[in-house]
């Protein structure tokens, strides 16, 4: 299995995907159900820790009297 912390939110995405996908085949050893259930649990929080880091990084477009952009503020308070 890949190391998740060092995946981009894309690949842990599908990756978790793909777990959920197993587990809802039915297909799958009670042993092995609970490896991808805690996997599935890490993914899902690696993603939402991703999410997290991009929406800090979001910047809001400031917008002047006309209408036009005039540059850029970090969203805050996220």
């Amino acid at each position: 299995m890949t190391e998740i912390a060092g995946m981009s939110f894309e690949t842990a995405m599908k990756a978790l995907e793909e777990v959920v996908r197993d587990l809802e085949s039915g297909n799958v050893e009670l042993e092995k159900s609970i490896a991808l259930y805690e996997r599935g649990a890490a993914l899902k929080a690696h993603c939402e820790k991703k999410l997290k880091e991009a929406e800090e990084k979001v910047a809001k477009i400031t917008l002047g009297p006309d209408g036009q952009p005039t540059g850029t503020t970090p969203v805050e308070g996220l």
